[in-house]
């Protein structure tokens, strides 16, 4: 086991003017670069394989991790930083951003167009959601210490990759307790248990995940128990609509209260840091003035000025930016509260509003693969930057968090850089051979079916249901949110696993000691971890087998 890292100790007053404190390991470093550089390309082609193949995109964070410790034990000077729990969380970093940036925000969205028959815009689609890609990880970036994305929150999946990298480096009773977690995921996952659901009702909010794992159960069993379908009758859809609109007002509600000088969490008492962290209002700003921008200039790139009117181009690029914005916003929060991200459903939702506006279908075609690309890297940055939060020593030196936050970003930007290309090279090859995302055959056959009759109805009803939930639970609790995350993903396993894992945690919590729920917590990031490694190992044994 390589020699633990020393925790990054801050300077005390009483140390001598000369010391300085360490400085955050650099991307640009030739080891660094090489081996993040191989990472990305590495995530890049395993996440749209496995997208076009089986239909899902794995965490690939703690494999980023793994691969760099394992490079640590390589007797050779060059390797020798690798031992630095940073630089693991930078390799992390890197490779889940190559995956969830090559396979959910570039190859997914370039499929729909291909499908629908109009291999004219896959060029125009690729650059638009490239871009978008860019910004919806630079979004996390910016708003990441806000009242809405705090350092604080849950982002189960960064938490996980925190504890694997801290076990590693440490080893002893915490890498033990890890350990565990690690087997128990492990083997639960083999049985087809959603450990990783199961992980998160211990290290989430308790009102948050009991919601999603009521929507999970409600949209497993609610055939044979009311004889609904609920997707059918659009309940969950129209109740994420109505529960993302009251989401969005209650952020505008936080950016009226906002103060360019504050941030939420550990680091909010330094004026160093809240001087350098942007505020609410500000990246709400940047990011509606950029993705109206990006909207205008996919619309132009298409030509679709060229079949509608002035008046009807001038609202699809509103719309297109304002549901790509709150696409972000939506798969974000319920991201960081449960690690669940529906960017499918939620992508489809601004579809249908789409449709029942009456846009052509070229248009939509447009208007489904711009907001399909934000989400993914959005939430993916918000686990890294998480489990660097925590590896940082939780903002204990704000000047620190700041460089590694800086660095993070760099590493995510570099992994998006080298996913382009990649996805620009290997999706002709795909596309010929019909390997095709099938989460874009969904699209487009909805698109072709057109919007049946009663839809309206159906989602205007129900949006005031999810709107009344997420009044009631407020901000920081998200019921309405996670209630439609829970009822838009047909995973009623994932559900049993929720109110299991939460049963026992309110059991621990009443007769446990501070100790007992400390470990409970390493534990669950361990289950976590386990089902996230056996999840990607068995999609790559699968994908050899296709």
């Amino acid at each position: 086991m390589p020699t633990p890292t020393p925790a990054y100790q801050p300077p005390s007053p009483a140390q001598p003017a000369e010391i300085q404190p360490p400085r955050h390991p650099s991307v640009l470093s030739p080891a660094n670069l090489l081996l993040l550089s191989v990472l990305s390309v590495f995530g890049a082609v395993i996440g749209i394989e496995l997208l076009v193949k089986l239909g899902v995109t794995p965490n690939t964070a703690i494999i980023g991790a793994l691969v760099a410790m394992i490079c640590a034990r390589v007797p050779l000077q060059f390797f020798r930083q690798y031992r630095s729990i940073h630089v693991q969380n930078l390799a992390q970093s890197a490779i889940s951003a190559a995956t969830f940036g090559a396979a959910n925000s570039l190859l997914l969205p370039i499929g729909i167009p291909y499908l629908m028959g109009r291999p004219d815009l896959v060029m125009p689609m690729f650059v638009g959601v490239s871009l978008a890609m860019l910004l919806d990880g630079y979004m996390l970036y910016r708003m990441f210490g806000t009242k809405i994305f705090p350092e604080t929150g849950t982002w189960p999946q960064g938490v996980a990759a925190a504890e694997a990298i801290k076990a590693g480096d440490k080893g002893g009773k915490q890498a033990r307790l890890l350990g565990a977690g690690l087997g128990v995921g492990v083997i639960g996952s083999y049985f087809g248990i959603p450990m990783s659901a199961f992980g998160t009702a211990f290290i989430g909010n308790i009102w948050a995940l009991t919601m999603l794992g009521l929507g999970f159960l409600l949209r497993g069993y609610s055939m044979p128990l009311f004889g609904v379908a609920v997707e059918k009758a659009y309940i969950p859809h129209g109740m994420m609509i109505g529960a993302g609109l009251v989401a969005l007002l209650q952020i505008v509600r936080m950016v009226w209260r906002d103060r360019p000088a504050k941030s939420t969490g550990a680091a909010q008492a330094s004026a160093a840091q809240a001087a350098s962290a942007p505020s609410i209002r500000s990246s709400l700003r940047f990011g509606g003035i950029a993705y109206i921008g990006l909207a205008t200039l996919v619309a132009l790139g298409s030509g679709l000025y060229a079949g509608m009117s002035p008046g009807m181009l001038i609202l699809f690029v509103i719309y297109a930016a304002f549901a790509a914005f709150v696409h972000e916003l939506i798969v974000g929060i319920a991201a960081m509260h449960s690690g669940w991200f529906p960017a499918f459903a939620v992508a489809l939702i601004t579809l249908l509003i789409g449709m029942l506006i009456g846009f052509p279908p070229v248009a939509l075609v447009i208007l489904c693969g711009f907001s399909a690309a934000t989400g993914p890297a959005f939430a993916d940055m918000g686990y890294d930057l998480r489990a660097g939060f925590i590896l940082r020593g939780h903002g204990a030196d704000p000047a620190f968090e700041l460089a590694g936050r800086r660095q993070q970003l760099m590493a995510a930007m570099l992994a998006f850089l080298i996913a382009i290309p990649v996805v620009y090279i290997a999706h002709s090859g795909f596309f010929a051979n019909g390997q095709i995302p099938p989460v874009a055959k969904v699209y487009v056959s909805t698109i072709k079916a057109g919007v049946a009759p009663g839809v309206m109805h159906s989602l205007m009803l129900w949006a005031i249901a999810g709107a009344a939930l997420q009044l009631i639970g407020g901000p920081k609790r998200q019921l309405g949110v996670l209630f439609s995350t829970g009822l838009l993903i047909a995973n009623p396993a994932a559900g049993w696993a929720v109110m299991v894992g939460i049963a026992l945690r309110v059991a621990i919590e009443r007769f446990g000691g501070t100790s007992v729920r400390n470990a409970m917590e390493v534990f669950a990031a361990g289950v976590i971890a386990g089902d996230a490694i056996y999840s990607f190992c068995s999609s790559l044994i699968r994908t050899r087998a296709h």
